[in-house]
């Protein structure tokens, strides 16, 4: 696996897609931030109760929905997991 992800970066990177990219740190050591009303609530642990999990994430640069699909596709990560793809607010 690692193998293969270093191999999809480098790819990614050869293209100019891949902006930038990093490994997470486990869910135990998260910490989920709050503000209802005036009083900010700080909790231990992920933003949701769920089985699915973030483990890193990559800043892509893409044409187009297209091409971010294509090229999560290739990630590892698809073969057993899923890739989340997300744009930014813009204006």
């Amino acid at each position: 696996m690692a193998a293969a992800g270093e191999a999809w970066a480098k790819e990614m990177d050869g293209r100019g897609v891949r902006l930038q990219g990093n490994r997470l740190r486990p869910i135990a050591d998260a910490t989920t931030v709050r503000v209802r009303e005036t009083e900010v609530l700080v909790s231990d642990g992920p933003f949701a109760e769920t089985k699915e999990q973030i483990l890193g994430y990559d800043l892509l640069d893409c044409q187009d929905l297209d091409e971010a699909i294509e090229v999560a596709s290739k990630h590892p990560v698809a073969r057993y997991g899923s890739i989340e793809v997300r744009p930014f607010w813009t204006g």
